[in-house]
């Protein structure tokens, strides 16, 4: 069985002013425009925007994967800027799951190897049980002996979300974890991603183009021009369809919109 997070009154990322520049001059591109956002432990929130709003730079910013050229990004209370590129690594490897559109299985390691991985590149070993818990929890005990060619899709996308969470970290991100699944089958992911979250207060951070998939959250948040610009709590899919279609209409033009700071689900 998963344990549960400690809960405190922190929030578990904060952003403050966060600015993303790629390039120089006139060939600069504003990714991230002046972000600002608090996430409390626990909760499942989905971030939305129309192409090239910034949603994957938001994620690889909030997830140090990489820097933002100014602004404070906060995990657990650790200022992300403090760490050299060795400490970033290993607060990646120890604080933050990841789960992709791609599963990224070893396809020569079997499930339960696969999802052992992190903590052997830890130098770390699962504590008794571990590993046949999570597998449990996720529906794949009678297939921890299988190597991921033997698995449908959704079984090895379970698997890649298994491996992400064995580390226990403070924050699972999630980057189109469905985009390579059937509609049944990413509604059964959805599902286990929002259980994990309300069972054992697992916070969970997913970016998503699509409607259906960001109603499984608890919050969805938007995005466009490089900054939030609305939050929509307890989702349908059509009210975050609304949402989106008028989203260019009204933030298309680069209008100076404020950042909303979201502190509570």
């Amino acid at each position: 069985m998963l344990s549960p997070e400690r809960t405190t009154h922190d929030p578990v990322i904060a952003l403050k002013d966060v600015h993303k520049v790629y390039g120089s001059g006139e060939n600069a591109v504003r990714a991230l425009a002046g972000v600002t956002l608090d996430l409390p432990r626990g909760g499942f929130t989905a971030v939305m925007g129309p192409s090239g709003s910034g949603k994957s730079t938001f994620l690889q910013c909030a997830a140090g994967l990489d820097r933002p050229t100014s602004g404070s990004v906060r995990l657990g209370g650790q200022e992300l800027a403090d760490l050299d590129e060795t400490r970033l690594t290993e607060l990646r490897r120890d604080r933050i799951g990841f789960v992709f559109q791609s599963f990224n299985l070893l396809p020569a390691l079997t499930v339960a190897q696969n999802v052992e991985l992190p903590l052997e590149l830890a130098g770390r070993r699962p504590g008794p049980g571990a590993v046949t818990a999570l597998l449990e929890h996720f529906g794949l005990r009678e297939r921890a002996g299988h190597l991921p060619e033997q698995l449908s899709g959704g079984q090895q996308q379970r698997v890649a979300i298994a491996r992400a969470l064995i580390t226990r970290p403070a924050v699972l991100f999630a980057d189109e974890p469905t985009g390579a699944l059937d509609s049944r089958t990413a509604r059964e992911v959805l599902a286990l991603l929002r259980d994990t979250s309300q069972q054992v207060g697992q916070t969970v951070v997913m970016v998503t183009h699509d409607p259906v998939a960001a109603a499984h959250a608890q919050q969805v948040l938007f995005l466009a021009d490089g900054r939030f610009v609305g939050r929509l709590p307890h989702p349908t899919p059509a009210a975050v369809a609304e949402r989106m279609t008028h989203l260019d209409a009204s933030h298309g033009s680069g209008t100076d919109t404020p950042s909303p700071t979201v502190r509570t689900l």
